[in-house]
């Protein structure tokens, strides 16, 4: 398989590289797998006070200006703002904070969204992301949007469509104790975001039921007159949310992903993230494109001869998806071990 080219879509190439495959029914039936998650639409809801860097997640996520991507509010859910990503679709709603009317309007509003239902009666909302800002200790207005509002209104599955980030982690004890030459948090500090990750986990537990254990990072920011600051743990969050998403719907996120080695380079190191997420999107083009259909059992047995006759019939397309999968971070690939 050819070397990924950011100038061209994951699914074109995935479907250039499955018309190279003699077998005509192994063929028709990959490109109908393919044309199948080709339109599945990931919509996330992101919401969080002002202040919590909704928009800098976004744009260090996927290296999206939100003020430049094509946007609208939603007619039905005034306030809600819509951005579409191509398949990726935001909707960035205000956190609860502004006023008793406005807070009053802003729960209705994300109420009726995570109601909202699809052709096939699945919630059109997949994920919620809460950003919680990590540079105060008052998340009253945030308990009450995420244990109120929100989790009640999730339905079935709410503990895998539901995350907490905590953003801002570089400054959450007024900027001590951050190691700024290594970009990521001094013993004290790290100790501060594991108490306070743990303590709105026991707080939304005990008032939900619902075990979630938020996320601590910074998305960066830049302030006027100063350098862009490098985020920290933007891997580990793009880890849960891709692992959060469904399987069929994961590989949206391909084309959207930043591109910029600086987003991803420092994190926690309590795991692997880079190769969770290539993972991710592994078992997904296998799940979804080679996989649920009559010839998953004549794929599987290819691999059952360990590997004896990969490249004869998909091995064009198997053999080569690690490295489309290490393309999706273009010139990265190298960063996360691909």
């Amino acid at each position: 398989m050819e070397n990924y080219n950011s100038n061209t879509s994951f699914f074109e190439k995935m479907e250039s590289d499955i018309s190279k495959i003699e077998d005509e029914g192994i063929r028709k039936q990959l490109i109908k797998n393919l044309l199948m998650i080709k339109d599945k639409k990931i919509n996330i809801l992101i919401t969080g006070a002002t202040g919590s860097g909704k928009s800098s997640t976004i744009n260090a996520l996927f290296n999206a200006e939100v003020a430049k991507v094509g946007s609208g509010a939603d007619p039905e859910t005034q306030d809600i703002t819509k951005y579409e990503l191509d398949n990726l679709i935001l909707w960035d709603s205000p956190g609860l904070g502004d006023g008793k009317e406005a807070d009053i309007r802003h729960s209705k509003n994300i109420i009726r969204k995570l109601n909202e239902l699809d052709s096939n009666g699945a919630p059109v909302i997949d994920l919620v992301l809460v950003i919680l800002d990590g540079s105060t200790r008052d998340y009253g207005t945030s308990y009450e949007l995420i244990n109120k509002v929100i989790i009640p209104n999730m339905g079935k599955g709410k503990e895998k469509r539901i995350l907490i980030a905590i953003n801002q982690a570089d400054v959450a004890m007024k900027g001590r104790y951050w190691n700024y030459e290594k970009n990521c948090p001094e013993p004290q500090l790290e100790a501060f975001l594991a108490e306070k990750a743990q303590s709105v986990k026991n707080r939304i537990f005990e008032a939900t039921g619902v075990n979630i254990m938020p996320i601590c990072y910074s998305a960066g920011y830049k302030e006027e007159g100063m350098p862009q600051g490098k985020p920290y743990n933007l891997t580990k969050l793009l880890m849960f949310i891709v692992k959060y998403t469904p399987a069929e719907k994961r590989l949206a996120y391909f084309d959207n992903i930043n591109k910029d080695n600086s987003m991803w380079e420092s994190d926690d190191g309590l795991e692997d993230y880079k190769e969770e997420v290539r993972s991710s999107f592994k078992e997904s083009f296998m799940e979804c494109v080679t996989g649920g259909s009559e010839i998953g059992a004549e794929i599987g047995s290819i691999f059952g001869h360990g590997g004896e006759v990969i490249g004869k019939v998909v091995g064009g397309v198997i053999g080569g998806v690690v490295g489309v999968i290490g393309g999706i971070f273009s010139g990265i690939g190298s960063l996360f071990g691909l």
